[in-house]
């Protein structure tokens, strides 16, 4: 495993990089916007491509850090993202033409998302390799606290700097930096001894884990995995089409950049919040009561969240306080759901780099899904937040069908095994 030293630098860079990369992944949207005049579709489409990126990388990046160790990956992640973020700076810099910048731009977002799936896989495995269930459950709690309350501040900031400091210094030039230190560090880090002592028995932890689990209804931990890593994609199915739409929103609610920031961050926080009580009480562990709520929860939030400025009868102040208490609820049940992944993830085997990777593309299945339902929605009523909210509103109702069924395979299975 690896020493503590090592682990509680991990966090560092974690907290690092959740600022950083949201400063540039949540923000991107308004420079598309700004700069190049997109839309709710467009931006839907390039989030898409994002996602499609990310859902193959992942799984790379979680497989280079088993093979060849977490912080030989995590050094060619921050090397890239830096490289890629100072190129996006510079291109304005150089006087580049719009019509020219554009295609760049897409090549940049390519380039960092590669990069940033070399890195939160394996944060999450460095953190959590060869820790035992008690521990597991504290330094995952730890993690998630730090990379959502880092990432909740840097968006709940973002459009206030944006206006003091300028779009492009804000998502390139800031984040680029940032991440250059990053690599810095972890060189530091590194030199001062980050070599595992020990490696960890596969086969015969995960075998231990699983069997020493004594759950109620007799579903067993790797049905629980399974469950999480249908139900976490569509959390980010949510989630990314929601980012994408928000300047809409924004328009819609007469919010400027900074106002928009504050406001649209409500979620970010509540999510972060919910880690903590997650953290504190296991009961959920194991649970489907809870995963399912949490499903049919975020639906509900996600619907209220797009749909309040059209609800009749509603003024501007009914709609934020509509608007308000669906973020509360959307915060508080992707969290749960989040938090189910990357839990049963590190929980069930020994092979946390590959877990992580496939985490992460799950994630990345849903970054992929959101902006793909809502971008075609966008085709039929384009500049319509509602269309979007609804088609995707269904698809999540279908994937709550398959948790259902998922949930009902593993209950056969448990009675036949006992």
């Amino acid at each position: 495993m690896y020493g503590k030293r090592i682990k509680v630098g991990a966090f560092v860079l974690e907290g690092l990089n959740a600022v950083s990369t949201t400063l540039y992944f949540y923000f991107v949207f308004w420079f598309l916007k700004a700069e190049f005049g997109f839309g709710s579709r467009e931006n839907l489409l390039w989030a898409m491509g994002y996602g499609a990126v990310y859902v193959v990388s992942s799984i790379q990046g979680g497989r280079f850090g088993q093979r060849f160790g977490y912080l030989k990956a995590l050094k060619v992640g921050f090397l890239g993202m830096s490289l890629a973020f100072l190129a996006g700076w510079w291109l304005n810099r150089a006087d580049v033409a719009r019509s020219v910048e554009m295609p760049l731009q897409g090549v940049i977002l390519g380039v960092a998302t590669i990069a940033i799936c070399f890195t939160w896989p394996n944060l999450e495995a460095l953190v959590s390799e060869g820790e035992p269930g008690p521990r597991l459950q504290r330094y995952i709690g730890i993690y998630n606290l730090v990379w959502s309350g880092a990432g909740a501040a840097a968006f709940f900031a973002g459009g206030a700097m944006i206006e003091r400091l300028g779009l492009r210094t804000v998502i390139f030039l800031i984040p680029g930096l940032m991440i250059a230190g990053q690599l810095g560090f972890l060189l530091w880090l590194e030199r001062g001894g980050g070599v595992p002592v020990a490696a960890s028995g596969g086969a015969a932890h995960e075998t231990l884990a699983s069997e020493s689990k004594r759950h109620p209804t007799g579903v067993s931990s790797r049905a629980f995995l399974r469950m999480s890593w249908l139900a976490n994609p569509c959390a980010y199915v949510a989630i990314n089409t929601a980012i994408p739409l928000i300047p809409t929103l924004a328009e819609k609610l007469s919010l400027d950049a900074s106002t928009a920031g504050f406001f649209c961050s409500i979620w970010l926080f509540v999510r972060t919040a919910t880690f903590v009580g997650l953290w504190k009480w296991s009961g959920w562990h194991y649970r489907f009561r809870w995963l399912a709520g949490a499903f049919l929860g975020m639906i509900v939030g996600f619907l209220f969240i797009f749909l309040a400025s059209s609800l009749p009868g509603l003024s501007r102040a009914g709609v934020l306080v509509v608007v308000t208490v669906a973020q509360v609820v959307f915060g508080i049940c992707i969290g749960l759901i989040y938090y189910s992944s990357l839990y049963y993830s590190m929980d069930v085997g020994d092979t946390k780099g590959d877990h992580g990777g496939i985490h992460e593309a799950a994630i990345g299945v849903g970054l992929l899904g959101g902006p793909l339902v809502g971008g075609l929605a966008q085709w039929f009523r384009p500049g319509s937040t509602s269309v979007a909210a609804w088609a995707v509103s269904g698809v999540l109702l279908v994937g709550f069908g398959v948790l259902w069924s998922l949930w009902r395979s593993g209950v056969r299975e448990g009675r036949r095994k006992s």
